[in-house]
């Protein structure tokens, strides 16, 4: 069973990002001659779609364990679940950048540098918070800042399995309020704590309280759901405007001014679950986004290349400047989609599927003992 409007908002969160950087390269491609800079001004905070992943994975983690709370084994599944979910495209995206950096660093600018630091490339692989040579807490691949927060969460996470559903939460709650306030209390933390102390951290419990209020029987009827998902885009719209130029997101108005409206668009998600079945009941755009949903960790890794690439294209085939802005960055955006369709179906599934199997082979076999016996040709199936 899935939640069909959760899966939609992941698509959502994942295009937000494109669109971010997808403007960003447009300003680059104005810098290079195709015309002029697109205005600052925007209607939402595109980078907000960090926030509304952050609330959904809090979500879907508590939503999804019901069978492990309490369970023999289950933080041990929980982590090997999560493992074989997040690291495998990870770690072959961060190789690939990898690679790119060593044969041409000219094309990765200060990232680049991060080749005298190996023991800040090694952290990044295993979602370790290091700061590189400038200071900056970012490993290798930029995007995997967020995916050590996801780490460090399901660590979290983990240890409350064992509490049962409401005592997970609770734990969350402690543990996550607690470091925060250190956090903004105590100067000086080492580079970890610094970094897991930051008050994004909240956007997790917020989606594990919808998880936990879903689970207790919370269902909100239509028109409420409207009326939050008005109230979510109100809020995003807002901080738009309120959290411009640099570092006007830090701290702990970013959770309040965009993980609070990010967490009401979740609770707006929150309808009946369907059969994964029903997919192909809905109507095609309804079906497409789902499915975008579904690829949405694959959109977010490897869309950078995807804008890059065609950024490039559109500039060396002289089209940038007849499609500059919106025509430019239609076409970024949609090779970034068509890049990531692709990379779920051929490269992140198998991997998914076969990391869990190495890491937790008997779900592998319970799955093969669930799987329906094919009937010969010829003979009624009863």
């Amino acid at each position: 069973m899935i939640l069909f409007e959760v899966q939609i908002l992941r698509a959502a969160a994942a295009l937000m990002v494109v669109w971010h950087h997808a403007r960003h390269e447009a300003g680059l491609m104005a810098a290079r001659g195709a015309g002029p800079a697109l205005d600052p001004g925007t209607a939402l905070p595109w980078w907000g779609g960090v926030d509304l992943f952050f609330v959904i994975s809090g979500f879907v983690i508590v939503h999804a364990s019901k069978n492990l709370f309490g369970a023999p084994g289950g933080r041990a599944r929980f982590l090997a679940h999560r493992a074989a979910r997040v690291v495998p495209l990870y770690w072959l995206v961060s190789l690939v950048f990898l690679a790119v950096a060593v044969v041409r660093p000219d094309l990765l600018g200060d990232a680049a540098a991060l080749l005298r630091a190996p023991g800040t490339i090694l952290a990044g692989f295993l979602f370790w918070p290091a700061a590189r040579p400038d200071g900056t807490i970012q490993p290798l691949y930029g995007l995997g800042w967020t995916l050590n927060y996801e780490a460090f969460f399901y660590g979290l996470f983990a240890i409350g399995l064992g509490f049962g559903r409401r005592g997970a939460v609770a734990w969350l709650a402690l543990a996550l309020v607690t470091l925060v306030t250190v956090g903004l209390l105590v100067p000086g933390l080492p580079v970890p704590i610094r970094f897991w102390a930051d008050p994004i951290v909240l956007e997790f419990l917020l989606g594990a309280g919808l998880a936990l209020a879903y689970r207790e029987g919370f269902r909100p009827s239509g028109t409420l759901r409207l009326g939050l998902a008005f109230a979510g885009l109100v809020g995003l719209a807002l901080a738009a405007r309120l959290l411009v130029g640099e570092g006007a997101g830090d701290g702990v108005l970013r959770p309040l001014l965009v993980g609070v409206p990010a967490c009401l668009l979740v609770a707006a998600a929150l309808g009946p679950e369907r059969a994964a079945a029903q997919v192909a009941a809905v109507p095609a755009p309804v079906r497409a986004l789902v499915v975008l949903g579904d690829a949405s960790y694959a959109l977010y890794l490897v869309h950078p290349f995807a804008l890059r690439l065609g950024r490039e294209v559109l500039v060396r085939l002289g089209l940038a400047p007849a499609l500059h802005p919106w025509g430019g960055l239609a076409v970024m955006v949609a090779a970034s989609v068509v890049a990531a369709l692709l990379v779920h179906r051929f490269v992140e599934r198998p991997l998914t599927r076969w990391a869990r199997a190495v890491l937790d082979p008997r779900d592998a076999q319970n799955r093969v003992r669930a799987a329906p016996t094919p009937v010969p040709p010829g003979r009624r199936a009863d």
